[in-house]
């Protein structure tokens, strides 16, 4: 086994745990994902510690709680003094790099032609948005295809449209609607999407450095997020009239109605969540993951045809999930059900996984991702990080690394993932519980049948949370 092998960390942004072949879903085609769980280990219940982009992010590539950073929304700046995953490996001789979606900072108020902190990488190409901000991805295309620069840009978030226009710098052409909820054809070459971006520059890296020394890329793929802008070769890989959709209990369907009869009158209702609009939905969601995929495929090859393969350790994972019109909801955010806080969490290590294609069970949290690959590298873990590592997982199949919960904090409040619950203590004091081996979707709230199951849910996340209090409480100097 290699003493020092490389990381390859390839993360999606806002894909469920179960839009993957590998987690049993026979729709949706995510072929190289799965043949990825079937060369390694499939964590198929791993949970990240908030519900939105930035916080999640922040969470796992610095090994911390959002609680410890105090960082809870999105918007919120990670501070540039902090230890993050990479800062770990480039102080141990690897040189580090991140490819496309980092989002470490608020992008809507900055401009970003201007130098972004490094965050302990020696490498930085960053593209937070696809084609939106004068980043490094409109750089890439304008060297393929100046006259795609038009068209390539999924839309400005609405926090940016008054930044870049008192500051006079948005020159982009922006798409009118940013975000609808149906399926749009990408207009350049399909090549030139900000998912070829990353792929190729992350190839393009790895080639780079094949005879180097070890490294550690960082792929950051901005898919499947909203708005479901794909190539067309993608979205004709699905029979959308053949997609699964999600069915509600009474009281929603109520509200679906209600929906409906509004927009008849009402144009500016903007989701009805019917059965068209759903499978619009499920459709643009399942071509960008598979276009992802396919692209992730490229990558694993160039791995391969460089003889890189088993020393690399690959994992794939998202920062949070997606509603999907659960909930008659789209996007991510509070409570965080399993469709938003249970994300992929896949790795292949061929010098260091024992009997390979095994799916592990157990609930682990992406506060492990850190101490995990830190691990496999054979790098000294910092005695302060509330994660532990998952490697002996890796080389064991009979080992256990179990957690009795899993905890996912936001500004609404906190919520605690045990076997068979999904327990919420908001913000407003209030208290929620779910059954999710007979409510998966976690619809019916037991809260008041059952204070029994309350009151020990509520003692185990008041263990959690003074756990994680004691354990970031700093070292003294010496006796006093």
């Amino acid at each position: 086994m290699p003493d020092r092998p490389n990381v390859l960390l390839i993360h999606s942004d806002q894909q469920r745990w179960d839009a993957l072949g590998a987690n049993g879903n026979d729709e949706i085609q995510t072929p190289n994902l799965d043949r990825l769980a079937a060369a390694g280990v499939n964590f198929d219940r791993y949970f990240v510690q908030n519900p939105v982009c930035m916080p999640s992010r922040a969470s796992y590539m610095t090994g911390r709680y959002p609680s410890q950073l105090g960082i809870y929304r999105n918007g919120t700046t990670l501070a540039d003094d902090l230890c993050t995953l990479p800062e770990l490996f480039t102080t141990s001789g690897y040189h580090t790099a991140n490819i496309g979606k980092l989002h470490f900072l608020p992008h809507a108020n900055r401009d970003h032609r201007e130098p972004h902190p490094s965050y302990g990488f020696d490498h930085l190409e960053i593209s937070d948005e696809p084609g939106c901000y004068p980043d490094a991805y409109r750089a890439w295309v304008r060297e393929r295809d100046p006259a795609a620069l038009d068209v390539i840009s999924v839309g400005l978030p609405p926090a940016a449209e008054e930044w870049p226009f008192d500051l006079g710098t948005d020159s982009i052409t922006h798409p009118a609607n940013r975000f609808p909820k149906e399926p749009i054809p990408f207009e350049a070459n399909a090549d030139l999407t900000h998912t070829a971006f990353v792929a190729d520059r992350t190839i393009d890296y790895i080639e780079s450095f094949a005879d180097q020394g070890p490294f550690v890329a960082v792929s950051g793929f901005y898919s499947p997020h909203s708005p479901w802008v794909v190539p067309e070769r993608f979205l004709d890989r699905y029979d959308r009239n053949e997609l699964t959709i999600p069915s509600f209990p009474s009281t929603l369907e109520a509200e679906r109605e209600r929906l409906a009869s509004e927009v008849a009158v009402d144009d500016s209702v903007s989701s009805t969540f019917s059965d068209e609009e759903l499978r619009d939905a499920v459709h643009g969601y399942y071509a960008m993951v598979t276009e992802v995929d396919y692209h992730i495929g490229r990558i694993l090859d160039r791995l391969d045809g460089l003889g890189l393969a088993d020393e690399t350790v690959v994992i794939f994972t998202s920062d949070h999930g997606e509603f999907l019109g659960e909930h008659l909801k789209y996007g991510k955010g509070w409570p965080a059900p399993d469709a938003v806080s249970r994300v992929p969490f896949v790795v292949r290590w061929p010098a260091g996984i024992a009997d390979p294609g095994r799916t592990v069970h157990d609930i682990v949290e992406a506060i492990d991702l850190l101490p995990t690959v830190v691990d496999c590298a054979g790098i000294q873990v910092p005695p302060d990080l509330p994660g532990h590592s998952l490697r002996s997982a890796f080389e064991d199949p009979q080992t256990s690394v179990a957690r009795e919960s899993a905890l996912t904090e936001d500004h609404n409040g906190k919520a605690l993932r045990t076997d068979r619950y999904r327990y919420l203590f908001g913000a407003d004091r209030t208290e929620e519980l779910y059954d999710v081996r007979n409510d998966p979707e976690q619809y019916h709230d037991l809260s008041d049948e059952s204070p029994e199951l309350i009151a020990e849910h509520r003692r185990l996340l008041l263990e959690r949370l003074t756990c994680i209090d004691l354990a970031d409480e700093r070292e003294r100097d010496w006796h006093y």
